[in-house]
């Protein structure tokens, strides 16, 4: 059941199709008043739910006049028929779910479609998107946390997360954090102190490593002790649905597969109705208050993609277990959780949306910064496999030294600790070209990079 707070009576996901509503007087009540329910999605948290279907199941938003494809609200401020109804707003009496806005840093109702997208893909009652993922991460944390309080951590994040964690927040507010190795269950149960941990933090997939997080384990051992748990699922859309395995929040990095284009910046916090509802509260929500909104045009291109993100992912994902057989045949040292002697191999297998694969992202771990450089090096400049660049889920495959790049914040020990060697390269497999003809790409940079012949970057 969704609270009712001021200011944010708006969250959902499913509904039927519509063509768009009339806005109505402030006065046209027609004895329906506010149910913050009837827009809750109700299939929420069902097990093993296909994402993909769960997407088809949300209401299609027409154009203004028509239109197969829905109106983008641009507008900064909206408009109202009497004086009296901008109280009523503000009070929170009136909102989005009676098609009444105010202020596009409040609710615009472009951005709240692709919440309801972003909602039934993850299967949670709710979700609210942002300028950028960390946005969405540092309002999560600073929402749920508060000042002095206590976070349990995976050891292997994204870099920014690691230093918003490890540096930022104990200054800003002290907030404090315990980081551990996620798999060991024990250590994880050991951190977590009662009445003081306000949540358990870690990625489905890590940043750059590849370990895959035992959500349902987690979620146990947190819940049992009082614990929300936290979960940045950008690594794995559609290949793990973190909700529906019992995590309280997911987080997302929209610019990366959801985008898919490279083109985009922007974040989305996915959990209950009560939650986005206490986020968008008028004097204590850290979204409305923080102000990191999205952009209404950007909002109507992520809703153009989303619909064929399952067929993207299955590409991405494919093609990953196919070059991560062939690099580990040539005797490469390969992370990738779709090979059999990964860890976590199984546990994926078990956890995982039939059909999506093991990630579309693979490591190769060349030992030292200086191989990794050269190989980049031949496969971008001299092959033309992929291209040297941070981030991920593009159509072409992006590589990247973890170490010196999207990990750097963190200092050796830190990396060590969290297994990221000196010469771990991170690549986000694209799908342009055939298999064959970027293998061959692969294979004749590999070849170069084995010849006795003097190399330099």
């Amino acid at each position: 059941m969704a609270t009712e707070i001021s200011g944010a009576n708006m969250v959902a996901t499913t509904f039927p199709h519509t063509m768009g509503s009339k806005k109505r007087g402030a006065g046209d009540d027609d004895n329906d008043s506010f149910s913050p329910t009837l827009l809750i999605n109700k299939k929420s948290h069902v097990t093993k739910e296909d994402p993909v279907a769960a997407l088809a199941n949300v209401r299609h938003e027409f154009g203004e006049h028509g239109g197969v494809n829905m109106s983008i609200e641009a507008s900064a401020t909206f408009t109202v028929m009497e004086p009296e109804t901008m109280g009523r707003l503000f009070s929170g009496e009136l909102g989005p779910d009676r098609d009444f806005y105010v202020y596009s840093r409040h609710f615009n109702p472009t951005v709240l479609n692709l919440g309801r997208l972003m909602a039934a893909m993850e299967g949670t009652e709710a979700a609210y998107c942002t300028a950028s993922g960390m946005s969405a991460i540092s309002s999560v944390l600073l929402q749920l946390v508060g000042a002095g309080g206590h976070v349990v951590a995976s050891q292997t994040l994204y870099g920014g997360t690691h230093a918003l964690l490890t540096h930022f927040l104990p200054r800003a507010c002290g907030i404090t954090t315990s980081f551990v190795d996620i798999s060991d269950h024990a250590a994880v149960e050991a951190a977590i102190q009662v009445g003081r941990t306000k949540l358990l933090y870690f990625e489905s997939i890590s940043n750059p490593t590849l370990t895959v997080a035992d959500i349902p384990e987690l979620c146990r051992i947190a819940h049992a002790k009082g614990t929300l748990v936290v979960v940045d699922n950008t690594f794995a859309p559609m290949v793990i649905s973190p909700a529906r395995l019992g995590a309280d929040v997911v987080l997302h990095s929209i610019s990366k597969y959801i985008s898919g284009a490279a083109d985009i910046i922007a974040g989305a916090v996915c959990g209950s109705a009560s939650l986005i509802n206490s986020m968008m509260e008028l004097q204590h929500g850290a979204l409305m208050l923080l102000g990191p909104t999205m952009n209404a045009k950007v909002a109507f291109e992520l809703s153009e993609r989303i619909p064929h993100l399952g067929l993207r992912m299955k590409e991405h994902c494919s093609r990953a277990l196919e070059y991560a057989i062939r690099m580990n045949n040539l005797g490469l040292k390969v992370i990738y959780p779709g090979l059999e002697d990964h860890p976590q191999h199984q546990l994926l297998r078990s956890i995982g949306n039939p059909q999506y694969g093991f990630g579309g992202i693979l490591c190769v771990d060349m030992e030292t910064e200086e191989r990794a450089n050269r190989l980049m090096y031949q496969l971008q400049n001299c092959t033309q496999f992929g291209l040297m660049a941070v981030s991920l889920g593009y159509y072409e495959t992006l590589m990247s030294c973890s170490g010196s790049s999207t990990s750097s914040e963190m200092n050796d020990e830190e990396k060590a600790r969290a297994g990221i060697s000196p010469g771990l390269v991170r690549m986000s497999v694209g799908y342009t070209g055939t298999i064959d003809q970027k293998w061959t790409q692969f294979d004749k940079a590999f070849s170069k990079l084995q010849s006795p012949t003097k190399f330099s970057v």
